[in-house]
């Protein structure tokens, strides 16, 4: 069963540089995004699904539980069998770690955001290699869009906050798991200034 908590119990944890640098690897990343979008597993299922050895997988999710982002599930399993489940429902940037002086924090953060932009691209690819394996209502109601706009660092703050807004608003509408028209959805929002060609620096 996948987790999909009810919007009251979601959390968010905000990285501090720590916490960063024990998350910033791309197989720990991958794990972490696994288990928050399907759910608990061992770490031999997590090695197959991604194509990794389960001594791999099994020596990053200890990784991540010292650092708090996984836990024991001991509800599930058989005798040594461990299950794992994310701690928490997702993880936030804080604003000081891009000033932070200290080049690993740095490194960190740049590993990190490059993993989350691959992982980005790599579920658009397999929307697109499988969307015609799905009902025809979720291939003309999923959307590919991008916008250019003209802003001001606060007002891109406001746009941003607002976006997260009315995608939180969803969370309380959640369908139960037994409804077989709904499907769990993914949304990505890329917002980052751009210089144009030809123009003055700004």
């Amino acid at each position: 069963m996948s987790e999909n908590p009810a919007a009251s119990e979601r959390t968010a944890r905000t990285l501090d540089p720590r916490s960063l640098r024990g998350l910033a690897h791309p197989l720990r990343m991958r794990l972490l995004v696994a288990l928050r979008h399907h759910g608990p597993a061992t770490a031999s299922q997590l090695a197959d699904r991604l194509g990794e050895s389960s001594g791999a997988t099994s020596y990053h999710l200890r990784q991540l539980a010292s650092h708090g982002f996984v836990v024991d599930d001991p509800g599930r399993g058989k005798g040594r069998e461990r299950w794992w489940k994310a701690a928490d429902y997702g993880v936030m940037i804080d604003d000081t770690l891009h000033l932070d002086p200290d080049p690993e924090v740095r490194g960190a953060l740049n590993t990190f955001m490059h993993e989350v932009a691959s992982i980005h691209g790599q579920e658009v690819s397999t929307w697109l290699g499988t969307m015609h394996d799905w009902p025809r209502s979720w291939a003309t109601t999923a959307d590919l869009s991008d916008f250019t706009l003209r802003l001001t660092p606060d007002l891109l703050a406001e746009l941003g906050g607002r976006m997260h807004d009315l995608i939180a608003g969803y969370t309380d509408r959640a369908t139960p798991e037994d409804d077989e028209s709904a499907a769990q959805v993914r949304i990505h929002l890329h917002a980052f200034p751009q210089k144009r060609l030809n123009a003055p620096d700004a």
